[in-house]
């Protein structure tokens, strides 16, 4: 008797998805509670995992396609064979939408050697196509992930390991980043004048979804950004003189995003307007700071909370954003650790950003901006001195936050990061 493989209940105000890719075809054994398919909503990647051991029978819906919570995609049934007839019901389906199958290659693009093993359909959709993007045999790439899993760093260590000759004339593309789709054609460059081409590709649900609120976010909010500038050499020697004991302690590096969180905490006491949210005609004060953090993934931007980040330890933050980096490349973030938050905390620094404006995650009511760090020459003591200059970018919704207070604010963050003592003695 087979049982029926069901879309799970994806979250809060989620309920539909759309099936990203297929981790078992039809005839494959699997275990209960094994992922069978990945699952792509307006935030995360969810998989879907077998409710029993057995084998696949058939695949109800083809890659691409828009499922709804509750919808049978799969069904199981007992150990043993699958009849033929099941697996070649599936087989057209899978032949209408292929979206991580590359193009066919040009007589004068290297032509990937990568053998199709069964192995390739249990990674996960970002490790595939990174798999696909450096033509590497997923058989041969050893698993540092949960269960000896694959994940992206695996693939791009592998890549890094790998000895092969340059192909004259061929030009590499490089991995998209968080603003390009994911199959953008590499481009043309120079000597490809003759070759002019051009692709659509759809537009994910996580991409649809950024599109949508940054807007919202422009059209609803009166946004406005003030800017400052803060001397890192502070921060700097710190973290060099004691990098070594802390990791060794806390088992995670120190790095300077905890600073600015703890900062932020430390100014967002002063300023509570900065922490706060519109609801109505209502304003709603939080007595806590549940900090976003804007973390780049291979499908684009993504904001996962670090709750109760004031009354965390440096190495708990630390630890935090680790995490979620790791799980932000792997495609493993819940539901839940996107949900919330108070105030955001952007990082264009670590991209060489040297200033920018970012966007209100809305219904917060400001967002703040790291940049890269640069010597510039400033004045001290009357003297011109070189000093390891960032620039500061506050935006915040002028509905709620005066210009005073985001003024304040910043300068809150510049007098803590400037003297991290302030941190320390709470003032």
């Amino acid at each position: 008797m087979a049982t029926d493989v069901k879309v799970p209940t994806l979250g809060e105000s989620i309920t539909e998805a759309t099936v990203g890719q297929w981790l078992k075809k039809p005839g494959d054994a699997v275990a209960a509670d094994e992922p069978i398919a990945a699952l792509e909503t307006d935030k995360v990647s969810v998989e879907v995992n077998a409710p029993v051991a057995g084998t696949l029978a058939e695949q109800l819906v083809s890659e691409g396609a828009t499922v709804e919570v509750g919808a049978v995609i799969a069904r199981i049934g007992e150990g043993g064979a699958v009849a033929a007839s099941s697996a070649a019901a599936s087989a057209p389906a899978q032949e209408k939408v292929q979206p991580e199958a590359p193009a066919a290659p040009k007589a004068d693009e290297p032509v990937s050697s990568t053998p199709q093993h069964d192995s390739a359909l249990t990674l996960s959709p970002a490790v595939r196509r990174a798999v696909l993007e450096h033509h590497l045999d997923p058989s041969a790439i050893r698993g540092t992930g949960k269960d000896g899993r694959i994940t992206k760093d695996d693939v791009i260590a592998a890549a890094g390991a790998k000895s092969a000759p340059a192909q004259a004339g061929t030009v590499e593309a490089k991995a998209p980043s968080d603003a390009q789709d994911a199959k953008a054609p590499a481009f043309a460059g120079a000597q490809g004048g003759a070759q002019r081409s051009e692709e659509r590709v759809k537009m994910t649900r996580l991409r649809q979804t950024i599109a949508t609120r940054l807007k919202d976010a422009q059209e609803t909010a009166a946004l406005l950004t003030t800017f400052n500038d803060v001397d890192m050499s502070e921060v700097i020697a710190a973290r060099a003189r004691y990098k070594d004991l802390f990791e060794k302690k806390h088992g995670i590096r120190l790095g300077f995003m905890s600073f600015f969180v703890k900062a932020a905490a430390l100014a967002a006491r002063d300023v509570p307007s900065v922490n706060a949210r519109i609801e109505g005609d209502e304003i709603v004060y939080s007595n806590f700071l549940d900090v976003s953090v804007a973390v780049s993934a291979p499908k684009g931007l993504v904001v996962p909370v670090i709750r109760n980040a004031n009354a965390m330890s440096f190495a708990e933050i630390e630890a935090a954003i680790a995490g979620f980096g790791k799980k932000a490349k792997d495609g493993t973030l819940t539901m839940d650790e996107m949900k919330g938050g108070t105030f955001t905390i952007s990082n264009g620094g670590v991209f060489g950003s040297l200033l920018s404006t970012p966007i209100v995650n809305p219904p917060q009511s400001a967002v703040l901006g790291l940049h890269r760090i640069e010597e510039r020459p400033v004045v001290r003591d009357g003297a011109i001195v070189a000093r390891p200059m960032m620039y500061l970018a506050l935006t915040y919704d002028h509905r709620l936050v005066d210009g005073r207070e985001a003024v304040t604010f910043l300068v809150r963050i510049k007098e803590a990061i400037e003297d991290p003592t302030r941190l320390l003695i709470d003032l």
